[in-house]
């Protein structure tokens, strides 16, 4: 079973960048596709991005598109979401989260077996 720890929130002015890692042990990583959810203040948590397990493939949100970037350094164990230009509606927990998935070119169903705690990213205005 995979346990996944995110890092890289904090608080940046509307327009700024922050990067998210999400950082995985005790399973077979590269047998995981990584989703990046995300839950704003009263809200539903949402999806954002997806990278297959060769990390060919990704998927975004509408919200997102153009401006954050996921990526896989499965050396490392490790999955990125660089956020640029960001919005004070970007303002949420971001949890990442593993879906096991065969096809390696797939980028999942967006319904993943495991969980990180999540981070905080609050843009403010």
């Amino acid at each position: 079973q995979v346990q996944l720890v995110e890092s890289g929130g904090g608080l940046v002015q509307a327009g700024g960048s922050l990067r998210l890692s999400c950082a995985a042990s005790g399973g077979f990583f590269s047998s995981y596709v990584i989703d990046w959810f995300r839950q704003a203040p009263g809200k539903e948590r949402e999806f954002a991005a997806a990278i297959s397990r060769n990390g060919v493939s990704t998927s975004y949100a509408d919200s997102v598109k153009g401006r954050f970037t996921i990526s896989r350094d499965n050396a490392k164990n490790t999955v990125y979401l660089q956020m640029n230009s960001l919005k004070p509606e970007d303002t949420a927990v971001y949890y990442c989260a593993a879906d096991t998935v065969y096809n390696p070119w797939s980028v999942g169903s967006l319904k993943p077996d495991y969980w990180g705690q999540g981070t905080q990213v609050t843009v403010s205005s």
